[in-house]
């Protein structure tokens, strides 16, 4: 079964351009928009750094040749996954290429897939987790921040500009390491799961991708992802919050 992409692509742009219009018809959405542009600069290029250090570390130098090992986001930033990140609420990055034959012999070729595939979600979880560190250390020692329930509030506006955007980093990075841990084509998590199935079940998968993708577009265009993800993002965000404002003493 054959579906042109550029079709999918094309309902993608319109409804783009739909979030677009939404989005700088709003003042306050504008401000949000320009505050979350440091936590997808992070989130994506993290990602696509961790993917890229696992693949080195497994043996594949792939990715060290085309430049990859590295926090440059220009290297990692893909036009269109960004976009689709800004207004669609899920994204991606220039994918790293790897090399599965120069990984080492001594580990699985599906689980060093797998292993480099867990390595941009695990990294987008981890630094949701230390953005929270500091957020928690500058409301406990910054003058000006008063915490009710899980609420954050500051006298100060440049420190209330700078806790907005942690707090923004830590959503977007949260959002992305889940949403990717869907085991549907062509996110992480497919090659997560393919890396624990049978050769037989593995070898269906990989030869049933494209129609995978297909259904992950069409659950995305429809809304049922969105259903599914959004609340368990909602849920592991605020136990994040609540876990470390506890452990400052914050709440």
């Amino acid at each position: 079964m054959y579906i042109d992409r550029r079709l999918i692509f094309l309902i993608i742009a319109l409804m783009l351009f739909s979030s677009f219009m939404t989005l700088f018809s709003s003042e306050g959405a504008l401000l949000s928009f320009v505050l979350s542009i440091p936590g997808i600069l992070v989130a994506i290029t993290f990602h696509e750094f961790a993917h890229a250090f696992a693949a080195d570390k497994l043996g594949d130098d792939t990715p060290r040749r085309q430049g990859r090992l590295n926090l440059n986001p220009f290297k990692h930033l893909d036009p269109f996954g960004t976009i689709m990140l800004v207004f669609a609420g899920f994204g991606w990055g220039k994918p790293v290429e790897i090399n599965p034959r120069n990984f080492n012999r001594d580990i699985s070729l599906s689980k060093a897939e797998a292993i480099v595939a867990a390595a941009g979600p695990i990294m987008n979880l981890l630094l949701a987790v230390v953005f929270e560190i500091i957020l928690c250390i500058i409301i406990k020692f910054v003058p000006g921040f008063y915490v009710d329930g899980t609420y954050i509030y500051s006298s100060g506006q440049a420190w209330g500009i700078v806790a907005n955007i942690i707090i923004r980093i830590i959503s977007i990075n949260i959002g992305l390491g889940i949403f990717n841990l869907i085991p549907l084509p062509p996110l992480d998590g497919s090659k997560i799961l393919s890396g624990f199935l049978p050769y037989n079940a593995k070898n269906w998968m990989d030869s049933h991708s494209q129609i995978f993708e297909i259904i992950f577009v069409a659950l995305w265009i429809v809304g049922i992802l969105s259903l599914i993800i959004s609340p368990i993002i909602s849920i592991v965000d605020n136990a994040l919050t609540n876990l470390f404002m506890s452990i400052f003493g914050l709440i």
